[in-house]
């Protein structure tokens, strides 16, 4: 039977009696020790955007399963990512009786962890079943993205798999023969764990990396409509996984990108025997250590064409967009865990006979920690909301969805590497401790940019995005109509409305010239610019302050030109930014 969770009643007083001990006992010790508290109920920023971007009928629905999560993510979950992390998985290459037969061996940690994210909360298959969580009907892609921004604050290593899993099947939807989809999806919309099947990418070769021109791969078409494939996969995540999409080039194609294709490559045939491909070994990473990645060499592997022959790469960069969403989910999840420890030590922890959250110094670096977090929040709700428009078919909406998706990518991704770190000084020298979380969550942060498109990369799918899309225009409609809902005072949407115009200006320039020189410049600042704009439209609708401070700070710290010696003089600067007109 599947492993679903039933609905649960809303907090007992109980249970806020034990988050209010907890909370006591934190404050009374001199290092202050978050452990244990809920990250759903304590958020509740989050708690406003949810009820702005659902139904509330949904939302309903949802809260005892996002309370369920919260306080999992704060404790007991925390606790199996911090095992995962220090007993990584281990390649076993035979069994006892000398049979040549592969294994991943994974810390019984990591595989509670996947079933909690799998099994019960159905992270990988919620947005291709028509009942998950209880809900009756498919739920919209924001659900998904609050699921795993809240289990990825305690283990990131896990939503690797989980989001190609969930990318693998909606391209194998999208693109993949009947018959191979009904033989296949079964499986990977299953929320039975003894059942269920994960998914992973096998893309990056030695020689080739990002250039899938290079693909080096072969595929042999045989009799039967099958294809057999040969070659070397440098960087595969995930390598025991049930299902693969490959990238590989037809023996007998075009040389270049038209003659590459993509391929589903079952972990086991028909006949339960093992595929004709072998581990090499498992990658020794910085982070991520909970989940295995390793190098796979295929040895004439039985593998199925998914799509037209010779479109590898517009399949494939599907399931990659798709991917990279994800990625922005998992980098904001890192930033508001970060921030969120930060904010608990600064307000429990006395020095100088204070609580740093007292001291002007903290507040400005609390702020700075802040604002890349929300904006990067703000960017995964409105990108979900376009991705659910898209799905929808509504016109324009794919055109909106291919720039915000790399956006949010290139921006959050880099951003989060920065702000694990920043906020690794908050708590002292215990931070530099791996018995905390931030060590796990500093290295883990560092990947975001690097997998599925380097930030240089990603930089330059947004100007393909306005080259080839025309999304540029989609996107300025977008902002300005939420502008125009937002009903700030004039001179402050005037000042948001110039910011954007000279980014899309800039992003028209860097189409113009090719992309290269300015496309990182230009991804950035159309990124601040519609983060600010989002959030002032947030802030207006949910009748949030604090929204509207984070938008004006956006616009003056990371869109203005500033004279950086005048600027760091002015006295709370962080906390009065009186240069930017208020909201009437």
């Amino acid at each position: 039977m599947p492993q679903t969770h039933s609905a649960h009643p809303v907090r007992s007083a109980a249970t806020r009696d034990g988050e209010r001990a907890i909370d006591t006992a934190a404050a009374a010790h001199p290092i202050p020790d978050r452990h244990g508290q809920n990250l759903y109920t304590t958020d509740t920023e989050l708690h406003g955007l949810l009820a702005l971007y659902l139904p509330a009928d949904l939302l309903r629905h949802l809260q005892p399963h996002l309370e369920r999560l919260g306080a999992l993510a704060g404790g007991p979950l925390d606790e199996l990512a911090g095992t995962a992390d220090r007993n990584p998985p281990l390649l076993k290459q035979r069994t006892r009786t000398g049979v040549d037969e592969q294994k991943v061996i994974k810390h019984p940690a990591y595989v509670e962890m996947e079933r909690l994210a799998l099994s019960e909360f159905g992270l990988a298959a919620i947005s291709h079943r028509d009942e998950t969580l209880g809900w009756k009907g498919r739920m919209p892609p924001l659900v998904k993205y609050a699921l795993t921004y809240l289990f990825v604050q305690a283990e990131f290593g896990l939503c690797c798999p989980v989001s190609m899993t969930d990318s693998l099947t909606r391209t194998l939807k999208k693109f993949g023969h009947p018959e191979l989809v009904a033989k296949y999806l079964p499986r990977l919309t299953s929320l039975d764990f003894d059942e269920l099947a994960q998914g992973a990418m096998f893309m990056t070769e030695q020689a080739a990396g990002s250039d899938i021109a290079a693909t080096a791969t072969l595929a042999r078409r045989e009799a039967d409509g099958s294809w057999r494939i040969s070659g070397d996969k440098w960087f595969c995540s995930n390598p025991d996984a049930d299902f693969a999409m490959v990238l590989a080039r037809a023996e007998d194609g075009p040389a270049g990108m038209k003659g590459v294709s993509l391929f589903l490559l079952p972990r086991r045939l028909d006949d339960g025997s093992l595929n004709r491909y072998r581990i090499i070994r498992l990658k020794d990473k910085l982070g991520t250590r909970s989940m295995a990645s390793g190098e796979i060499r295929l040895e004439g592997a039985v593998a199925y064409l998914v799509g037209e022959e010779g479109r590898g790469f517009v399949q494939m960069a599907d399931m990659v967009n798709n991917s990279r969403l994800s990625n922005g989910v998992r980098a904001a999840g890192l930033m508001r865990r970060a921030v969120a420890e930060a904010e608990f030590v600064a307000g429990e922890r006395q020095a100088f006979g204070r609580k740093l959250a007292d001291m002007p110094l903290m507040q400005r670096q609390l702020d700075k920690l802040r604002l890349p977090a929300e904006q990067a929040r703000t960017m995964v709700f409105q990108t979900a909301a376009a991705l659910a428009r898209s799905d929808a078919g509504e016109d324009g909406a794919y055109a909106l969805l291919r720039i915000l998706t790399p956006m949010i990518k290139f921006r959050a991704c880099r951003d989060a590497r920065r702000v694990t770190g920043d906020a690794m000084e908050v708590r002292g020298g215990c931070g530099y401790i791996e018995e905390w979380s931030d060590p796990r969550l500093l290295r883990d942060a560092h990947l975001g940019s690097i997998w599925e498109g380097t930030s240089n990369i990603v930089a330059l799918d947004v100007v393909r995005a306005i080259r080839r899309e025309q999304s540029l225009p989609l996107l300025a409609a977008h902002v300005h109509g939420l502008l125009d809902e937002a009903d700030l005072a004039p001179a402050y949407a005037d000042a948001l409305r110039q910011a954007f115009a000279r980014a899309a200006c800039l992003a028209e320039v860097a189409v113009a010239e090719g992309g290269d020189v300015l496309a990182r410049q230009a991804a950035s600042a159309l990124y601040h610019c519609t983060s600010a704009i989002a959030m002032a439209w947030e802030a207006r609708r949910c009748g949030s302050a604090q929204r509207l401070r984070w938008s004006q700070l956006v616009l003056l710290h990371r869109v203005l030109p500033r004279d950086p010696l005048a600027a760091s003089a002015i006295p709370g600067e962080w906390n009065t930014p009186a240069v930017v007109p208020s909201a009437a």
